[in-house]
């Protein structure tokens, strides 16, 4: 049967209507955002947080499998507090490693040069003439932040020695005029350090990454992610400083520091910190899913 005119006309506006609603059903392809607009963002969301908190803080984050990095004062001077203590007791593991030193070799308490108050077990403990093996005092140093335990190691090892072993990592802020500073780059390239120790020496090495992840200072970076994602990290107090350190074995992996001046108190840099570490590590997690295209440049 022939179509009238009135049948085409109805045929046609019908046939408009059904290519309009699929395009406006088709969804928008937007161009990909790079990862270079990516980076931007995370450092304009961690700049709006710590333009509303006391205090300067220093950040360096790493991606350990593309290399991309983000940084804020990440070239900056911090006072190191106990993070330094990953170092130190790195560079011990190194010579067990080499075959230049044992763990079961043993270390001499002396109050006088070693005391010092604290975090730790050994201030209350130990008396003139104990001894401990050098193991135990790179436990201590590392889950209990031991002060007194640190202060033997370095004695033992010599501080020039580990001073050394530190810039042969690539640092350059390494005790200067005898001041216990770091940069957030530099506590980054030590993280980085243990984890490619653990990958030379794995028996070791997990143990060192295992003491650092089980610290009894877990408040940190791990303070707002989720409770069963491994964090092998260093926290660090001292007055008006809350510093944090750490591997984050997401997949794939990633270096995230903190460091920090000039809080009002320990505590409330923590809680930044870990305010900080949820923020990287929801960017870090659509990074890995592949939602970024191209590499940052370096920070």
């Amino acid at each position: 049967m022939a179509l009238n005119r009135h049948n085409l006309v109805r045929l046609l506006l019908l046939a408009v209507a059904v290519v309009l609603l699929a395009v406006a059903a088709k969804p928008s392809l937007a161009p990909p955002r790079t990862a270079a607009e990516d980076a931007a963002t995370l450092k304009r969301d961690l700049d709006a947080l710590l333009s509303g908190l006391p205090g300067r803080y220093g950040i360096w984050y790493r991606d350990l499998v593309t290399g991309a990095e983000v940084g804020i004062n990440q070239n900056d001077s911090f006072p190191a507090a106990s993070c330094t203590k990953v170092p130190t007791v790195l560079y011990l593991n190194e010579l067990v490693a080499q075959g230049r030193m044992k763990w079961t070799e043993r270390v001499t308490y002396r109050a006088d040069e070693d005391y010092q108050e604290g975090d730790g077990v050994l201030r209350y403990s130990a008396v003139d003439g104990a001894t401990y093996s050098v193991r135990t005092l790179a436990n201590l140093s590392i889950t209990l932040s031991d002060n007194v335990a640190h202060r033997m190691l370095l004695r033992h090892l010599g501080k020039e020695n580990v001073a050394g072993f530190m810039r042969s990592l690539g640092a350059k802020v390494v005790y200067p005029d005898g001041r216990n500073v770091t940069t957030p780059r530099e506590m980054g390239i030590y993280m980085m350090a243990v984890l490619d120790f653990a990958r030379r020496n794995p028996e070791d090495g997990n143990r060192l990454l295992d003491d650092l992840a089980n610290s009894i200072w877990h408040v940190g970076i791990p303070g707002a992610l989720p409770p069963d994602l491994r964090v092998s990290h260093k926290e660090g107090e001292i007055t008006g400083v809350a510093n944090d350190a750490g591997i984050v074995f997401t997949d794939p992996p990633y270096v995230l520091v903190v460091l920090s001046e000039g809080v009002r108190s320990p505590d409330e840099g923590f809680r930044a910190i870990s305010r900080i570490s949820r923020i990287v590590y929801d960017y870090h997690r659509g990074a890995s899913r592949g939602t970024l295209t191209g590499a940052l440049p370096e920070g």
